[in-house]
């Protein structure tokens, strides 16, 4: 159903248009003044909103940055005093679709505003056309169009308008931060910070600080008052990348931070209101955490408002070869380079392999073949999937030409690593069971070969 806000500081001029346009079968909200309509702008984003040029407060032009500044394909159409008055041309410069003089024709502010409304209709077919080539969801950086990803998809345009949290699960390296970004920027709060937090990289001990920010004094070295990553949140999103790694003693505080909407930095005495929304993520079995102990159950609720799982790349296949084009577009953009072809035998190997480390082992391999390839495309033997056979002999093993042994046992030890990172279903500590590892050395080894999460 078409969607229209109505602003304007007389009610007498909101109910009239509320009536007009409910008349048409459309969804009509209505406020008095720009903060109340940038409250509702925050709930949900409508598909054309009328303003009023001079109202109490803040202007209409005011509001029209506003709403440009949230989702450009918003059309805006003010209503002015007269045809000639000089704020209705700079409304039209500032991207407003038309102006309607008072006073306005009945059936004119109806074709008005029934052109808007299909040229927001064209521009988001449009936009998901150009989309659907490549496949993915339209303003995002998500690629694929996957049964399993459509599912994915359907769930985050659902989510993202309104003020749930979102917890994220599915395996190590499926592209959890890439789905925060996308919740956001579909969100009201797109024009707010998007923070990512990863709190496995943050030392235990200075977590809290990370977090909730510090006063001068609070403790030796605190030389000065500091936010933390929440503060700087405040009016977007935080996100909370391996959320299950929060030490127990501070999930108490991030519950307050939900419940209240406020926190305390350390060595302060007074709360600070906040407001965020949170997106949290594990690639851990986060009802087994609680079971366990290990995770609260109250936060645990709090935090899995609405789940949204992404499914490994070899459950996807068929979004493997749209994958890496994009990748390969990407990476050779940001070299200064012209897009690489990816031969058919290079797809071919691509689409065979199991893919145990998902979307950003994928995008290793290819940005290893971009890096090698020059100007030529790129073909088998610039795609290494890292599947050295296990029974050959040192002999076999060292080529003429001599063999780089540091880089070679590097390349086995990240091919092992990826390999129980699947087959524990993206589990840490699983993983580091199945070497022999500590947690803390598997931790380690990871970080050390540039394959410690990021989403």
């Amino acid at each position: 159903m078409n969607d229209i806000l109505i602003v304007d500081d007389e009610t007498s001029m909101q109910e009239f248009l509320q009536i007009l346009f409910e008349g048409q079968g459309w969804r009509v909200r209505t406020a008095g003044n720009v903060e109340q309509a940038l409250a509702l702008l925050a709930e949900q984003l409508p598909d054309v909103v009328v303003t009023d040029v001079k109202m109490k407060g803040a202007s209409g032009l005011e509001l029209l940055k506003q709403v440009k500044q949230l989702d450009p394909a918003v059309e805006v159409i003010v209503i002015t005093a007269y045809a000639s008055d000089e704020s209705a041309l700079e409304a039209l410069r500032l991207g407003a679709y038309d102006y309607v003089a008072k006073p306005f024709d009945v059936e004119e502010m109806k074709v008005v505003v029934t052109r808007a409304l299909e040229r927001k209709r064209l521009l988001q077919e449009n936009l998901r056309m150009r989309s659907e080539l490549r496949g993915g969801l339209p303003g995002t950086e998500l690629v694929g169009a996957s049964p399993r990803m459509q599912e994915v998809y359907r769930l985050i345009e659902q989510v993202a308008p309104t003020r749930a949290n979102v917890l994220l699960t599915g395996e190590s390296g499926t592209g959890k931060e890439v789905v925060a970004r996308a919740i956001h920027r579909l969100s009201g709060r797109a024009a707010e910070p998007f923070v990512p937090i990863d709190c496995s990289a943050i030392p235990a001990g200075l977590l809290e600080s990370e977090l909730f920010g510090v006063m001068r004094g609070a403790y030796t070295g605190a030389s000065a008052d500091r936010p933390g990553l929440f503060e700087m949140a405040s009016g977007g999103t935080a996100f909370l990348d391996e959320v299950a790694e929060i030490p127990l003693e501070l999930q108490v505080k991030l519950l307050r931070v939900l419940e209240q909407r406020g926190l305390r930095r350390l060595g302060d005495s007074r709360d600070r209101q906040i407001d965020i929304r949170l997106v949290a993520a594990t690639n851990r079995d986060i009802e087994t955490e609680v079971q366990a102990g290990r995770f609260r159950q109250d936060l645990f609720f709090r935090l899995n408002v609405v789940r949204v799982h992404l499914p490994p790349l070899r459950q996807r296949r068929t979004d493997i070869k749209p994958l890496a084009r994009h990748f390969a577009r990407q990476l050779a953009e940001q070299e200064g380079k012209a897009e690489p072809l990816l031969l058919p035998e290079a797809m071919e190997i691509l689409e065979k392999h199991n893919f145990p480390g998902n979307v950003r082992e994928l995008k290793n391999i290819v940005e290893r073949a971009v890096a090698l390839s020059g100007d030529r495309p790129i073909g088998a033997d610039l795609v290494k999937v890292g599947s050295y056979p296990g029974n050959r002999n040192l002999e076999e093993e060292i080529p003429p030409e001599g063999l780089d042994l540091e880089k070679f046992l590097a390349e086995q030890e990240r091919r092992l690593l990826l390999q129980a990172l699947g087959k524990s279903g993206g589990v840490k500590t699983k993983a580091a069971e199945l070497l022999k590892l500590s947690f803390r050395s598997f931790r380690y080894r990871l970080k050390k070969l540039g394959l410690e999460d990021n989403g």
